[in-house]
């Protein structure tokens, strides 16, 4: 007898490779268009699928999950982050979630590393003079940025990522230093030359360069607030290609427009797609478009993992990538 294939809806245009592949073997829903979901039709989509495969532009609430039907047994996340489900809600209407973790580590690692030296070398000043073409020539002191060998990084989450960060800046020469929920093992630590800090707020004070690495939890909203970013140095910038609600970003966007940062790079927002406008205004500050793991070979391995999670689930088994509660 043949089973009955799976009807799977995806919320976002993905990668073709992905798509394919998920037509040969689930009754698949794509997406002409790559605009998010309203929440209308998210809800309508929970209703008539058996499994959701979101992204982290899709907010699924206690409110949402309270209009899914019976049919819905899997949320299959594309992406490592699952912030934005209520997984703990999910579970009790016997919905699993599963998601992408560990694909995305190199390219985001590549992106902090990125920030830091466009932020510390101010390459973005650079490359506005040469698109302008107002470029008069080479100066002794003209865009004047600091050498990155030698400095203190400070890592806030000491993850996956976060070690793949170390990794690279331990090549240029940083100091590494880390905040983290748990010490590493020592094997770890030694082979980073990491530094551990239990205290957060006596780490930031002696920082040349924080690096945000760490998930957004309601443990870690704002947990650089106002208190702990006026513990930095002057001289000292912050990169964050996490999560924006770590950062207090008014708070942030105040220090630098006084002076009293030397700069920040900014892969992620506290309002998503909102960000401040007064930090468009700053020539200390880089801004990037969420690019942090948005490379070809990333989004197609997260994409096999969410066929991987879907088919085992399908095959009868627990998905190798479910996420608990008690994990977020």
């Amino acid at each position: 007898m043949v089973r009955e294939r799976l009807s799977v809806v995806v919320t976002r245009r993905l990668p073709e490779v992905v798509e394919t592949r998920m037509t040969e073997l689930f009754n698949v829903e794509l997406r002409d268009d790559d605009r998010p979901f309203t929440r209308e039709e998210l809800a309508d989509a929970m209703r008539r699928s058996d499994v959701l495969v979101p992204t982290i532009t899709d907010i699924i609430d206690q409110a949402l999950l309270a209009q899914a039907g019976d049919k819905l047994k899997l949320i299959a996340n594309f992406g490592a982050g699952v912030d934005h489900i209520d997984v703990q809600t999910a579970r009790q209407r016997g919905i699993l979630v599963s998601n992408t973790p560990g694909v995305l580590t190199e390219d985001t690692a590549d992106m902090t590393m990125a920030l830091i030296l466009a932020v510390t070398r101010r390459i973005p000043e650079g490359l506005a003079v040469m698109q302008a073409g107002t470029w008069g020539g080479w100066s002794p002191t003209a865009f004047l940025g600091g050498r990155v060998g030698g400095r203190r990084l400070g890592i806030l989450g000491m993850g996956r990522i976060g070690q793949a960060v170390a990794r690279r800046a331990r090549a240029f020469g940083m100091q590494i230093h880390y905040h983290n929920r748990r010490r590493l093992h020592e094997d770890i630590e030694e082979e980073l030359e990491a530094t551990y800090w239990d205290s957060l707020d006596q780490m930031v004070s002696r920082m040349d360069v924080i690096s945000v690495n760490c998930p957004h939890t309601p443990s870690t909203f704002h947990l650089m607030n106002a208190r702990r970013l006026k513990l930095m140095k002057p001289s000292a910038v912050i990169v964050n290609t996490s999560r924006g609600e770590v950062i207090d970003e008014n708070a942030l966007t105040r220090m630098l427009r006084a002076g009293e940062l030397a700069g920040a790079g900014l892969d992620v927002f506290q309002r998503g797609v909102e960000v401040n406008p007064r930090l468009r205004e700053l020539n200390n500050v880089v801004l990037l478009p969420h690019m942090g793991s948005a490379t070809r070979e990333g989004r197609a391995e997260t994409g096999e993992k969410v066929i991987i999670n879907i088919k085992t689930f399908a095959d009868g088994h627990r998905p190798p990538d479910l996420v608990l509660p008690s994990m977020v």
